[in-house]
């Protein structure tokens, strides 16, 4: 119960977080709504990542632990969300700091309990999120995305790769196998550093990297079997291929970035990983991390294919009008991107509303 009241109000500090980088998205791309601020659409990129993803990832960290002091983690990178959009003062990317060495220590306390691969890369995952945030930090308000983005991306990729990776030995995977995911992940950390000197060749070898993990996920990960199976499993695998997939488009992408094929490339790149892989992770793990975090039931309904669908029909259409340089494509792909997240919020909202009459029903 404890866990649960103070999982909560952070869990909806971050549903907001999404609203609001959904909006400053948005706006970003083009659609000509009222916007909070005059820089409203700067804060789009950190909200999403820092304040949503961020605050998500934290939180179920801290509940894992079981540690009250692991709570700063989100708390602290809630409050910089919020101050970010609020002022463009350092205080909002200093917050996000501060959370993202906490979640860091996080993943120490966790790796010690329990040393293993899987923990090793979630916690390199997490020192590449104090990197990034210490180089946004020292350029704010400015966002020198070239610094930044490899070392956001890093973060998210490794700690979802990292948990997959865990689920995966299940599987008994081959000789060699384990080895050359610490490689890959390791060699897109030192591509995202290798740009800091060399741009080009960094952007490369980090986006080969990707491509390599795409290529290990659908080769080793669960999913492959899960999604022979029925129900939510099936749902889960079906929203992890294809998050795969675009992983790897991510990471060709990142590799021509430095080269610009079309004359969106940069924006393909973030989308193909940030919304095609890393939200379709959230929608697989949702209907099992948010009961495990906050003791509420959320059951398994086909509806949840609505959302997912829809997520991947705006992403295709984004990356088309990237590809086209078509601004009205780009545009209405970016709508659908932000109807299928709040869809899945409402989706999620209603599911757990069933699940608790359920519960109510039976114990009655």
């Amino acid at each position: 119960m404890a866990s649960r009241r103070l999982a909560m109000p952070l869990l909806a500090v971050s549903f907001v977080s999404l609203i609001l980088g959904i909006w400053a998205g948005l706006v970003r791309v083009g659609w000509p709504w009222p916007t909070l601020t005059q820089d409203f659409w700067l804060a789009h990129g950190p909200l999403m990542v820092s304040g949503f993803v961020g605050t998500l990832i934290a939180v179920e960290r801290a509940a894992a632990l079981g540690k009250r002091w692991g709570y700063a983690a989100p708390a602290l990178t809630a409050a910089g969300a919020l101050v970010l959009v609020a002022t463009t003062l350092w205080v909002g990317p200093l917050l996000i700091v501060l959370g993202s060495v906490v979640l860091a220590a996080l993943f120490a306390v966790i790796l010690s309990r329990q040393p293993n691969p899987s923990t090793a890369v979630m916690l390199l995952g997490a020192a590449a999120w104090v990197a990034g945030n210490v180089l946004w930090l020292a350029s704010y308000p400015d966002l020198d995305l070239d610094a930044v983005i490899l070392w956001w991306m890093a973060f998210l990729v490794l700690i979802i790769a990292g948990e997959r990776l865990e689920l995966s030995r299940v599987l008994r995977l081959p000789r060699g196998a384990t080895v050359a995911f610490l490689l890959l992940a390791d060699a897109f950390i030192v591509g995202a550093a290798w740009t800091a000197f060399q741009l080009g060749a960094g952007a490369v070898l980090a986006g080969i990297a990707l491509l390599g993990l795409s290529g290990w996920l659908l080769r080793f990960d669960i999913a492959r079997i899960q999604i022979r199976q029925k129900g939510l499993s099936r749902f889960i695998a079906a929203a992890l291929l294809p998050g795969y997939v675009w992983l790897g488009l991510g990471g060709i992408f990142v590799s021509l970035s430095a080269l610009a094929p079309f004359p969106l490339v940069y924006d393909a790149m973030l989308h193909a990983v940030f919304l095609g892989f890393v939200i379709s992770m959230i929608f697989a793990h949702a209907p099992i991390i948010f009961p495990a975090v906050l003791g509420l039931p959320l059951p398994y309904r086909p509806w949840f294919y609505g959302h997912l669908i829809l997520l991947h029909v705006g992403l295709a259409m984004r990356i088309a009008g990237d590809w086209t340089a078509s601004e009205p494509i780009r545009q209405w792909g970016a709508l659908l991107n932000g109807v299928a997240l709040v869809a899945f919020l409402v989706d999620t909202a209603v599911a757990v509303g069933i699940g608790r009459k359920q519960a109510h029903a039976a114990s009655a």
